[in-house]
């Protein structure tokens, strides 16, 4: 339910009644789903569906329009839900995470979720049936009734949603997307928001490649090759393991009978799987491949893909790991079938993804489709993992996309920024100078710990912005893209709803409390972070294995070799990866958990009154720390001079990213500081302690009113048309909405049921 920002303890409120189904417990289906579409579909009454075209198409990149022939495969055509439905399922999530509701842990099915929260039956009828009747091929409505599946060619998409799929080339490489906002029939609209996407524009790995590396048997000696500084320290899962103090509970708990599915739209060679597991001394346990539609192949995502499901399996290291596979067509990436496919399936407890685009790319369209998406997930039990992203507080820059420095100012990761996930933010160690104190010198064994214990941590920031300097990018730049590689975080700008700039933002969810937290009103990210290092500031990497990312003769991940070659990677991708791992450990000692953001930011607030929220500098010693709150660094990084929120306005001079470029002071964005901050969130964890303390403390802070139970009114009889005044008490006084429902026989009325606190 969406909060109005004022207060009121009694108030008169005008409104007519309209149909509305009755929510039933978490197992039982809704009683009646009216239906939204009740006009005939006029092809001569059209709607522009706001906010569908990707930043990115614009004229100076486009090549004309695409052959009327070009296959238009595997298009998503995302659903609304209504204000009703959408108010009800909200009050469900919470009272799943509600120990004394007897909804609490009662997670639905994807048919269940359907049934309550999709469509009526009737508008999914008038949907594909104009769909079919303008020559495309409906393959799939999902379970969960969030999107329609279907497929025609550029020439049908142009009459029936009059836009033109054209190609684009941006930066030497092609893609197909349309070139305008499409439109569809007026009486679609009361259920139909847009697309997932209409183009093949990429969603970024959210990972750092540093290199190759060598390690000799014999002295255990790191060795890169290629030329950085003398100290590296390559993270194992071992060493992980140490760091954050998982191994105390492999004894019992290691993830055995658990599944963490990762989306992703490449195959990968299993063998680079196996071979990191034998490195590492961790059990055999081969992947599973699920193919949705057919074989990509092997392409450019092999990387990202093998980090993935090499380092969720080295946390939980006995859980299955699911690699769900999408191929990319012309208009819909690859991931975002394969995350339909894992949450329409129920395929997994943990659901895990290392992709993402910042809000303002994913447009109206795109990030309705990730937060119903993950709503629909949450309600079903699933964490949804989500990498908060590799650019710091610049989420629509990349140097990926052979950027140097950030142009479009302060955004997030719209996969990562909805209510419904937990966004994954990243660390690096604060050992520099000091490695001895915390990394064994003579281990040469890659299945023992070269880590010493745990490693005080701070912000990951690669750019020349981490000295918190509002001068520190004066003197240039790095022409390889280093001044935009930081964990990402922030607050949304983006929500899913009829906004067409991407302003507004998702609101605040309940759960989001605690010290440090901006009063902002708005979702905040990240909301937990790891390790996720590269090895340029601090000299310590993820280790991973991928053969065809060697060169010839190198011996990839040979634990028979005398020296044995790996890469070395960095990124959110892998701290969001081991802390979906962490996840499935979570759920094998106390079941699934939805949306964990319900459990960590309680814990978080309850550590903080016991002194086991430490402050990462000072926790080495104390074994009691649930969370590491980081406290020193930053993720601003390196902007062009005048563009969006950069420090720089003259336009002579490279700046950092601040909060307000008129300010005086300026204020970097975004800095760590004591409890919840936008660069690491409520910090980073120790494993042990978290999963032996876990537990449900959530309450709402909302105000009931009849819910569950008929309200006790007068009976009175409504003419069509007539403003009726009812008085509603709120006690205590609280902000919010109040929703007046009657049942659908009694009224035959439509007016909006929602009424906004005044």
């Amino acid at each position: 339910m969406r909060h109005a920002r004022s207060l009121l303890t009694q108030t008169a409120l005008a409104f007519a009644f309209v149909p509305f189904f009755s929510l039933m417990a978490a197992g039982q289906q809704a009683a009646i789903v009216p239906a939204r579409i009740t006009q005939p579909v006029d092809m001569e009454n059209l709607v522009t569906l706001r906010g569908n075209t990707h930043p990115l198409a614009r004229p100076e990149y486009d090549q004309g329009a695409a052959p009327d022939s070009l296959p238009t495969e595997r298009m998503l055509l995302v659903l609304r839900r209504s204000a009703e439905q959408e108010a009800a399922l909200r009050k469900l999530l919470d009272e799943q995470q509600i120990k004394s509701s007897p909804n609490y842990h009662m997670w639905l099915t994807p048919e269940q979720f359907g049934q309550q929260f999709g469509p009526a039956d009737a508008d999914i009828q008038a949907v594909t049936g104009w769909l079919t009747s303008q020559g495309f091929q409906v393959s799939h409505v999902a379970a969960g009734r969030t999107v329609i599946e279907f497929s025609g060619t550029a020439g049908q998409v142009r009459e029936a949603f009059h836009t033109e799929i054209h190609k684009f080339v941006v930066k030497g490489e092609e893609h197909w997307a349309n070139a305008s906002d499409p439109q569809i029939p007026a009486a679609l609209t009361p259920v139909v928001v847009g697309f997932a996407s209409l183009n093949n524009f990429p969603r970024k790995p959210m990972h750092r490649l540093l290199g190759t590396f060598s390690k000799s048997k014999a002295t255990g000696e790191v060795r890169p090759l290629f030329t950085l500084g003398s100290n590296n320290y390559a993270v194992g899962p071992t060493d992980f393991a140490t760091i954050y103090n998982v191994t105390p509970l492999y004894a019992t708990i290691d993830g055995t009978g658990q599944t963490v599915a990762i989306v992703s739209d490449t195959n990968i060679n299993t063998q680079d799987v196996a071979d990191f597991r034998s490195l590492f001394g961790l059990p055999a346990n081969v992947p599973q491949i699920i193919l949705n539609g057919p074989d990509p192949g092997i392409n450019s995502d092999e990387t990202e893909a093998d980090l993935d499901v090499e380092w969720a399996g080295a946390v939980a290291k006995g859980a299955t790991i699911d690699l769900v596979v999408s191929e990319t067509t012309e208009v819909t990436y690859g991931v975002d079938l394969s995350a339909l496919y894992i949450i329409d399936n129920n395929l997994a407890p943990v659901m895990s993804e290392s992709y993402g685009a910042c809000e303002a790319y994913l447009g109206n369209g795109g990030n309705t489709f990730y937060s119903t998406l993950w709503e629909q997930g949450a309600a079903q039990g699933i964490t949804i993992v989500i990498a908060a992203g590799d650019s710091g507080s610049a989420g629509c820059d990349s140097a990926q996309f052979g950027e140097i420095a950030a142009q479009y100012g302060l955004e997030v990761i719209g996969t990562a920024s909805t209510p419904f996930n937990v966004a994954v933010g990243g660390t690096d160690f604060n050992d520099i100078n000091n490695w001895s104190t915390y990394w064994s010198g003579t281990n040469n064994s890659t299945t023992q710990s070269s880590a010493l214990s745990y490693i005080p941590e701070m912000t990951w920031n690669d750019s020349c912005a981490n000295t918190g300097s509002l001068t520190g990018c004066q003197n240039g730049v790095s022409s390889d893209g280093t001044d935009l590689h930081a964990g990402s975080g922030g607050q949304s700008n983006c929500a899913a709803s009829t906004s067409t700039d991407c302003t507004g933002g998702y609101e605040k969810p309940p759960w989001q409390t605690g010290t440090g937290v901006p009063s902002d009103g708005l979702r905040d990210i990240p909301d937990v972070s790891l390790f996720a290092g590269d090895g340029i500031v601090s000299g310590s990497f993820y280790v991973m294995c991928e053969a065809d990312a060697l060169a010839a003769g190198e011996s990839s991940c040979d634990v028979t070799a005398a020296t044995t070659s790996f890469l070395g990677v960095g990124g959110t991708s892998a701290s969001a990866q081991a802390f979906g791992g962490i996840m499935a450990l979570v759920n094998e000692k106390y079941g699934p958990q939805g949306n964990a953001n319900y459990v960590l930011y309680p814990m978080a607030a309850q550590a903080a009154n016991n002194a086991t929220y430490c402050n990462s500098s000072g926790a080495v010693s104390n074994p009691s720390c649930i969370f590491y709150d980081i406290q020193i660094g930053n993720n601003s990084v390196a902007c062009d001079p005048g563009s969006y929120n950069c420090s720089d306005q003259t336009g002579s001079v490279y700046g950092v990213l601040v909060v307000n470029p008129s300010s005086t002071p300026q204020q970097l964005a975004w800095p760590a500081g004591g409890g919840y901050d936008l660069a690491t969130g409520i910090g980073t964890v120790n494993a042990y302690n978290l999963v032996q303390n876990w537990k449900s403390t959530f309450t709402t802070t909302g105000t009931t009113l009849c819910m569950g139970t008929p309200c006790t009114t007068s009976p009175i009889a409504i003419t069509h048309g007539t403003q009726v005044n009812f008085t509603v008490n709120v006690t205590p006084a609280a902000s919010g909405d109040v929703s007046l429902v009657a049942p659908v026989a009694a009224v035959r009325a439509t007016a909006p049921a929602l009424a906004p606190l005044r």
